[in-house]
């Protein structure tokens, strides 16, 4: 049973105020457009002996659903009269951050023991809401310093068949560790050890039932270590705390195992391919004068529909605004790779990631609209204000309608997934202002430095007829074979991310995600070479669309991963958690299709004017 938070009119026993969702503060959208531009930098806080150090509280959620979360007061904990919200950037807030100042006195370097935090009076309804989180594994996060602590909100114990026992407890006394080095916060977590739940199912210890409902009071300790860690390391201390389960011990093993598999597969299409076209240049080079229209007519094979094989497709303007986007997405992968590799992404930044996603997909619009309208001006392409509209579109509308769905599930849930009104205007303002813009600039510099399409054959008015062609040539197969193979190659390596973006774990080996990612493309564009020269053979001249859906198939295996994953590799479930989890696999599939599909086109494209060119040269 999925746990909802309580609705604004339910009312409590207790002196705090009920917690409301955080209102649009003056000059909110101002601060935050700043942070979205910016680039997030890790400052360093100094502190001296007995300053305060802010505990601020952000969100709870199911242990397996790691994107259903929900504000820290939408429990009946403790709280201040007055929330006070901290001031996010867009990162945090995509990341589901909602941080509120808490009751934890923290000064810095003073231990506390037993200190009351505040005493509560639960009445049935929140009792059973508490009762509900501990069964459903519902843990909390708290940040200090920028660095997160984790902890479960109780303790449920199962024991027994006949007669069977079930108990559930709540935790009333946290103990913080902090650590420091110098005047800064170097790492902090938060422990029950030696410490008893109180049970939600009658009085006990720090609890007592009353007529009027259930009272509980909590409590905290403090206590400051020493660490010889300095501050700008001290990512590697929150890398080696595992309150999440770490399962990347076998990493460096499968990468190996992997590239292997590729190098060699790699290397037999090359050298196989390079001796078929040896043969062939052999044999249709025999005659050393005339050009590609005075070739013999009898053979067969790929240079008989020389006169054919540049004939541009049906459906221009979205064959270029697939390879446009492709293009886009190239350009932003490589980059966030190149990022992560520099260390601008750690644990303590919350959601730099996802900071530099936005920033970078905007700034690249022009890459989409440069390169689908340069291409689509090359082969003859008239409405170009459509091929414009449709690449800033291709993507986009996509991403808006999946997004409508998943944030309406998050929204109607109360999940902290859900964005404010603010981040969505700032969003759509980024794309009105600076995404598409920028593709109308990049498709009119593109349009005027088109220049004309290099082919080395003419073309006939008349197109050739195809011969039947047998069932292994088929577009069907064709997808099989070049969609398998690239996903194979990164099958490995994609059970990392899945457990990276839908689970615990923090992914750091961000030099092997770039080896991997170049293996991908490498795979990607020696298959399509390969398939496209067994399309030709056959004197089937159809290439152009078959090139870039061979390859782009790879994301309908990812997505069927995916779905594999969900149900075999993890223990996510409810609505909230499949809706994020599949709508945004959909898009991963789509953004894997359209990188896949122009690195493919574009590999044939190459290799189908090297092969032409040589066979006119000679």
């Amino acid at each position: 049973m999925s746990l909802r938070p309580p609705t604004s009119n339910q009312q409590t026993h207790r002196s705090e105020a009920c917690y409301h969702p955080p209102t649009p503060e003056k000059g909110l959208g101002v601060r935050i457009l700043v942070l979205f531009l910016l680039p997030q930098i890790g400052w360093t806080v100094s502190y001296k002996s007995g300053d305060p150090v802010t505990l601020y509280v952000n969100k709870v959620g199911p242990y397996h659903n790691p994107q259903e979360t929900y504000h820290y007061y939408t429990l009946p904990v403790c709280r201040p009269k007055e929330v006070r919200h901290k001031a996010l950037s867009l990162g945090e807030v995509l990341d589901g951050d909602r941080m509120a100042e808490s009751l934890y006195l923290i000064r810095f370097r003073e231990n506390t023991e037993r200190q009351v935090l505040c005493q509560l009076t639960l009445n049935e309804k929140e009792v059973e809401q508490l009762r509900d989180a501990v069964e459903e594994l519902y843990y909390f996060e708290f940040v200090l310093d920028d660095i997160p602590i984790w902890g479960f909100v109780g303790y449920m114990e199962e024991s027994g068949f006949l007669p069977h026992s079930h108990k559930v407890g709540l935790w009333t006394h946290l103990d913080f560790n902090i650590e420091y080095n110098g005047d800064s916060v170097i790492f902090a977590n938060v422990s029950v050890k030696d410490v008893k739940p109180v049970p939600l199912e009658g009085g006990g210890g720090a609890a007592s039932a009353t007529g009027a409902g259930l009272a509980v009071t909590h409590t905290y300790s403090v206590r400051w270590f020493e660490s010889p860690l300095p501050h700008a390391r001290r990512a590697e201390r929150l890398r080696d705390y595992s309150f999440f389960p770490k399962t990347l011990e076998i990493h460096w093993l499968s990468i190996i195992n992997s590239l292997v598999l590729v190098v060699l597969l790699l290397g037999f299409v090359i050298i196989i391919l390079m001796r078929v076209l040896k043969n062939d240049f052999a044999r249709y080079n025999v005659e050393e004068e005339g050009g590609c229209d005075d070739l013999d007519q009898g053979d067969n094979g790929w240079k008989i529909i020389h006169t054919d094989v540049f004939r541009f497709p049906h459906y221009k303007s979205l064959l270029c605004a697939v390879l446009g986007v492709g293009a886009q997405f190239l350009t932003l992968a490589t980059g966030i790779i190149v990022m992560a590799l520099l260390g601008m992404f750690n644990v303590h930044r919350h959601g730099a990631i996802n900071s530099a996603a936005i920033v970078l997909y905007a700034l690249t619009s022009c890459v989409s609209g440069y390169c689908s309208c340069r291409f689509y001006t090359q082969i003859h392409g008239q409405h170009w204000v459509w091929n414009i509209i449709l690449t800033s579109t291709l993507f986009s509308a996509p991403l808006f309608l999946t997004w409508s769905v998943v944030n309406s599930v998050h929204w109607w849930s109360g999940s902290t997934q859900a964005l404010p009104a603010t981040t969505v205007f700032l969003l759509l303002g980024a794309w009105v202002l600076v995404g598409f813009p920028l593709t109308v600039i990049g498709g009119i510099v593109g349009k005027n430095r088109a220049g004309n399409f290099q082919a080395p054959c003419r073309t006939r008015n008349i197109p050739r007829q195809i011969p039947p062609q047998p069932w292994y040539k088929h577009t069907a197969v064709h997808m099989a074979i070049g969609g398998f193979l690239p996903f194979s190659a990164i099958s490995v390596e994609l059970y990392y991310i899945f457990a990276t973006v839908w689970g615990r774990e923090h992914y750091t080996l961000y030099g092997i995600l770039l080896c991997v990612f170049a293996i991908l493309l490498s795979v990607g564009a020696c298959i399509s070479v390969a398939l496209t020269y067994f399309l030709l053979s056959g004197e089937d001249y159809r290439w152009w669309w078959r090139s870039v859906l061979s390859t782009g198939s790879t994301g309908i295996f990812i997505f069927v991963y995916s779905v594999f994953y969900y149900y075999n590799r993890s223990s996510m479930s409810g609505l909230v958690q499949s809706a994020e989890f599949f709508g945004y696999s959909l898009l991963t599939a789509l953004v894997f299709s359209l990188m896949l599909g122009t690195v493919s086109f574009c590999a044939s494209l190459t290799f189908i004017r090297y092969i032409y060119r040589s066979l006119k040269m000679d």
